[in-house]
């Protein structure tokens, strides 16, 4: 079985061309082709079912804390209590990345970009941690970006950088009180956001409270042209006092010019810091207008689909393979993982590390293969539909509320952390 250390888990296929896509088999019948398809919709409105209750969890723990809800609470807790869901939601939150394949970025990634220059403007971005009292950043996806940058070297004309990206980002944060926040921002509430590709040193920009602080360069150009010409500009004050007093006729007009030109080499290079600096903002802007997917309770949303969507293609792909292609035997996980990631790239292009352990664990919980040994088959369709079958029906039984069919072990899905 393959690791790849620059792959990911994620497949970035839509679960219905992925149907489609193994469907198309020419050497697969008409009577089977229409079998799997019927496999497919049990098997996605399953996971559904069992997605839309998770999603019912996660908006219940993050209601009381959402700062665009328009509903009255009734319900007040003590600061212990609200600490103790905060850290729930938190919790939770962190399992969702973990389904939809995020990865947590810790703060040694983070940190080491705070008081340099990351921006592509060379600005220095400065972001106080002190002000969050709790705050996680997932990322998944790396990748690269052309971007039109000037460069003293090309005499300011435009050229291609190449800049490291995540193709997608996720901030949870809880603020605290703080000098940096606006009077009209909240700190009770958690905040939520999701964005796609944003330059890794660009992430600081995106974080609430972040300041532009000027470069020691930047310092140097401003505040030594301004020094040294207040300096000559002080001493030819002087000089033209002396001069009145011994009215000895001399013209201080060359040192006046030198004075003026640094002052107004301190001054223009200030004016371009803050047209530096106003860039940034705009950038900022266009960060947040453009890139940004999704806020507060809407990422739960989008989320939690992108997760519902990876279970249920991990399923599907698996069980096809079994079914399909291995023998009488079987294949061992690692023979499972290997032939989907080798399929995958030939078809598809598509170069991913299959997660073969959880899809099988997937798989087990619907008794949808056995195991023999250290081998795995799949069941055979008809077998596998009705399976899916009966556990769909008896998700519910209003009918016969005193009756309870007899259950099918591990049948039942388990979506908790």
């Amino acid at each position: 079985m393959a690791e790849y250390a620059d792959r990911e888990h994620f497949i970035p296929l839509r679960r219905n061309e992925l149907v489609d896509l193994l469907c198309a088999d020419k050497e697969l019948a008409t009577e089977d082709r229409e079998s799997f398809r019927q496999f497919c919709k049990l098997i996605t409105a399953i996971y559904h079912f069992e997605y839309n209750q998770t999603l019912d969890r996660l908006k219940n723990a993050y209601a009381p804390f959402d700062p665009d809800t328009d509903c009255k609470p009734l319900v007040k807790w003590r600061s212990e209590e609200r600490q103790q869901k905060i850290g729930e939601l938190f919790s939770e939150f962190g399992w969702l990345m973990d389904r939809a394949n995020f990865k947590h970025l810790s703060r040694d990634t983070i940190e080491p970009s705070v008081g340099i220059a990351t921006h592509q403007l060379g600005l220095v971005v400065d972001v106080d941690f002190q002000m969050f009292e709790r705050l996680a950043i997932f990322a998944r996806g790396e990748g690269v970006e052309k971007r039109r940058v000037r460069r003293l070297r090309s005499l300011f004309r435009k050229e291609d950088e190449v800049v490291p990206i995540y193709k997608r980002l996720v901030m949870i944060l809880k603020l605290r009180p703080h000098k940096r926040l606006s009077k009209h921002i909240g700190t009770e509430g958690v905040f939520l956001q999701v964005f796609k590709n944003i330059p890794k040193r660009d992430l600081l920009m995106l974080l609430p409270g972040a300041r532009v602080r000027m470069t020691k360069i930047d310092r140097s150009k401003i505040g030594l042209p301004f020094i040294s010409g207040l300096g000559m500009a002080l001493y030819n004050i002087a000089d033209d006092i002396f001069l009145q007093l011994t009215r000895v006729a001399s013209s201080p007009t060359m040192f006046w010019g030198v004075a003026s030109g640094a002052i107004g080499y301190g001054t223009k290079s200030y004016f371009s810091y803050v047209g530096t600096k106003q860039k940034y903002h705009l950038n900022l802007r266009e960060v947040l207008y453009f890139q940004n997917l999704d806020t507060n309770s809407g990422v739960l949303f989008r989320l939690l689909d992108e997760a519902e969507e990876q279970d249920a293609r991990e399923a599907i792909l698996a069980y096809y393979m079994l079914w399909r292609f291995a023998n009488e035997r079987g294949w061992t996980s690692a023979d499972l993982d290997d032939y989907i990631e080798i399929d995958l790239e030939r078809r598809c292009n598509l170069k991913v590390d299959f997660e073969v352990s959880d899809a099988i664990a997937k798989l087990e919980k619907l008794r949808l293969v056995e195991k023999v040994d250290d081998r795995y088959r799949a069941q055979p369709i008809d077998k596998a539909l009705q399976m899916l079958d009966y556990i769909w029906d008896n998700y519910f039984k209003y009918n016969n509320p005193q009756e309870e069919a007899a259950p099918i072990p591990g049948a039942k899905l388990t979506m908790h952390p």
